[in-house]
């Protein structure tokens, strides 16, 4: 059986959130959100090795926070880089060949650990692993269009149709065999790299796909703390 790393990344500054401490080191039930996060995957996988990606800045708060909150779990700390791509190859230096790899954003708190289980367990039988939501909304394919005074409005795109059925949020954890994804980071950064899925893609890492949850939320804006908060008692 392949060793299992957590890569929590939690390096980002989240000033949608509109707060004076970065997103993930709120308050959510009591406990720091990116605590509630990494908890998820202990219980999921006891003895999981976790890599947590923060913003150099705050590593000595985090300590802090772990030792006088009693949260004692054993992290190796790694600083963030310039995007997060940057940062997901920072963690990937202290993950050895041979595991598998699971990157998760550090605000996704309220992911199952049933969730976590089942890609654990079905990465016996694939390289790379992806929960995606099929999207329930209607959709409408719009550009932007910017006047003369500078007022911006939206415009549907002649002849573009989106279909609903083949549209698929994706979520984390993405779980990879620890090889593949550290070959795949060592290309240059590209726009284009959106998670870590899409970083796969671009190596030629085939992805398999299973289904996510609605409530993996990611908390970004002061009403998405607002849902947690209310998930959490129910």
């Amino acid at each position: 059986m392949r060793d299992r790393f957590l890569i929590v990344v939690a390096a980002g500054q989240g000033s949608r959130m509109k707060s004076a401490v970065p997103k993930q080191f709120l308050e959510l039930g009591g406990k720091a959100v990116l605590r509630r996060t990494i908890e998820r995957f202990i219980e999921a996988s006891p003895g999981i090795k976790v890599i947590t990606v923060l913003p150099e800045e705050h590593i000595g708060w985090w300590k802090e926070y772990c030792f006088t909150r009693d949260f004692l779990y054993p992290q190796t700390l790694v600083p963030g880089g310039m995007t997060r791509f940057h940062s997901v190859r920072n963690a990937l230096a202290r993950v050895p060949d041979g595991a598998v790899a699971a990157v998760h954003d550090g605000v996704r708190p309220l992911v199952s650990a049933g969730l976590i289980t089942k890609m654990f367990s079905m990465m016996d039988g694939c390289r790379a692993l992806i929960p995606v939501l099929p999207s329930t909304d209607t959709l409408a394919v719009l550009d932007r269009r910017t006047d003369s005074a500078g007022a911006v409005t939206l415009v549907p795109a002649p002849g573009e149709e989106a279909d609903r059925t083949r549209i698929y949020a994706v979520q984390t954890p993405q779980m990879f065999y620890s090889e593949d994804l550290k070959a795949a980071y060592s290309r240059a950064f590209d726009t284009s790299f959106t998670d870590d899925a899409s970083v796969a893609r671009k190596n030629g890492i085939p992805l398999s796909y299973t289904e996510g949850e609605k409530l993996n939320i990611k908390l970004t804006a002061p009403e998405d703390l607002v849902l947690a908060e209310a998930i959490l008692k129910l």
